[in-house]
């Protein structure tokens, strides 16, 4: 049986990639459709508790855009929870994205190379077409 996420969860995240930041729709831009270097992420991700903006799941690798509202000991004990389960969180702010978007890509790829690929879990029941039988 295939695991489901929290309901309301999958809801405000569903609700938060149809109504994305100004920021989080230029780092969307240059993210989507695998464009930096074949990386693929996903959008408002949910890992439980959290949504997370940005997630490359083969890497474990989560991009958040900051605002200045931003709790800085909530952010830091996020960022430790999602540590515990095999993430690293990389956090930029929307200063950061207006004005150096091309140094924002240029670390989150600098990081996503450097790090190994996360352990894939296959189904004990794979799929025939998906595995090419």
């Amino acid at each position: 049986m295939a695991l489901r996420i929290n309901a309301r969860l999958g809801q405000f995240a569903r609700k938060m990639r149809r109504e994305p930041t100004e920021y989080e729709r230029r780092l969307w831009g240059a993210l989507r459709g695998s464009q930096l270097e074949g990386f693929k992420f996903r959008r408002q991700a949910v890992i439980e508790p959290y949504i997370c903006d940005f997630l490359c799941p083969l890497l474990g690798l989560i991009i958040e855009v900051d605002d200045d509202s931003h709790d800085a000991i909530k952010d830091r004990d996020r960022d430790f929870d999602l540590a515990h389960q095999g993430y690293l969180v990389l956090r930029f702010s929307n200063f950061d994205i207006r004005d150096n978007l091309e140094g924002v890509l240029s670390v989150i790829l600098d990081r996503a190379r450097a790090m190994p690929e996360r352990q894939k879990i296959t189904h004990p029941n794979p799929s025939l077409r998906r595995e090419g039988l």
